[in-house]
């Protein structure tokens, strides 16, 4: 079973494209020109991600769920 970050989705107007950000991954996001290719895209990151940070002796902080802003 994979990890279940959240995806946080967006229209960029200035892009001209759907951004799909995952904010427990620092710098973790992908871009697409619907939204469901943003969060495909995202979930391919999101597995090099951590293949990154596993490679790079980085701690990989575990899924929270849904998170809260203000």
């Amino acid at each position: 079973m994979k990890p279940k970050y959240e995806i946080i989705l967006f229209w960029s107007e200035e892009d001209g494209t759907y951004i799909a950000e995952v904010p427990e991954l620092p710098g973790c996001m992908a871009d697409g020109s619907t939204p469901q290719k943003a969060v495909g895209n995202a979930e391919k990151i999101i597995a090099e991600w951590i293949e990154t940070a596993k490679s790079l002796g980085r701690p990989i902080p575990e899924p929270q769920g849904r998170l809260a802003y203000a």
